[in-house]
């Protein structure tokens, strides 16, 4: 029964492991405000991102993660408001999260601002025990105690951005809060890790038809080991691109995508495992729509 028990408060405890607590994407620089809120009302439009990742094909409960975004940028050009919800699924655990925020552009010079973001909101974070089967009877009982909990959830984000280059900080869970998802027991509490993401990019134009774009972003949680993400796409008369990237012992990442009407954008991107799970899955398929919609003057 211990042993039992034990299984229980590892499963409760995962998201306090080395393994990434925030939504992971391929395609990040696609919904960049999800990401940072210092990025709410940079551009001139009104932006609707869309990030649907389906990740470890062929695993039966493998992790599913929907982003659906908005940021609008407001009459004051150096105001933006944006908000953004999530759901992230994996086996029985269940993570449903909402913020809204907004970001200051402190023009620094006529082709460089300084955006300075904060957003804050509620995690919901869930196990259904439904979903778990243990050997014994009496064990089956304590998979009663586990529930749902909510907590205040908030970020910080900062981007320096420039006609043809971009640098990003953001701060996601600096709240830190505890999720007592085990009934009774302490030892089902699991702490909100701070995390820590730098980003930026770099637009190459080669001539009026031909753009190179490398992105890169690094990731940090203690006591987890740095993760980056290295890009690179080309783009062909702001309408299409293709492009891969590398996470480092994780997975190589094919690309592609399309804008039509200046308006709507679809991207895709397909992750190569590299590590031993690839034994196991077809991949990982991550689905990006977008809309864009110009500012009412």
């Amino acid at each position: 029964m211990m042993r039992n028990i034990l299984a229980i408060l590892l499963l409760v405890s995962v998201v306090s492991i080395d393994a990434q607590q925030i939504q992971q994407y391929s395609q990040f620089f696609m919904n960049d405000f999800a990401l940072n809120p210092g990025i709410a009302g940079l551009r001139d439009n009104i932006e609707v991102r869309s990030n649907n990742r389906y990740q470890w094909e062929g695993i039966v409960d493998a992790p599913r993660t929907y982003t659906l975004s908005l940021n609008v940028p407001m009459a004051n050009e150096n105001v933006g408001l944006g908000a953004y919800i999530f759901t992230d699924i994996a086996g029985p655990t269940r993570r449903i999260g909402f913020q809204a925020g907004g970001a200051y552009h402190i023009p620094l010079n006529d082709n460089m601002q300084l955006g300075v973001g904060f957003s804050v909101g509620v995690l919901e974070y869930s196990i259904d025990g439904e979903k778990i089967s243990l050997a014994e009877e009496g064990d089956q009982a304590l998979l009663s105690l586990l529930g749902t909990t909510r907590v205040v959830d908030a970020k910080v984000g900062l981007i320096l951005n420039a006609e043809d280059f971009y640098v990003g900080l953001s701060i996601p869970q600096i709240a830190q809060n505890n999720l007592d998802i085990y009934e009774g027991s302490s030892a089902g509490s699991s702490t909100l890790a701070t995390h820590y993401y730098l980003t930026g990019g770099y637009r190459y134009q080669i001539n009026d038809d031909y753009t190179i774009e490398p992105n890169i972003m690094l990731k940090y949680v203690d006591p987890a080991p740095l993760k980056a993400d290295i890009s690179v796409r080309g783009i062909w008369r702001d309408m299409v691109w293709l492009g891969g990237s590398y996470r480092n012992n994780d997975a190589f990442v094919a690309m592609l995508g399309v804008k039509l009407y200046d308006k709507i954008l679809i991207g895709y991107s397909h992750d190569f495992s590299t590590t031993k799970i690839q034994n196991y899955t077809s991949g990982t398929h991550e689905i990006m729509l977008g809309l864009d919609i110009p500012r009412p003057l």
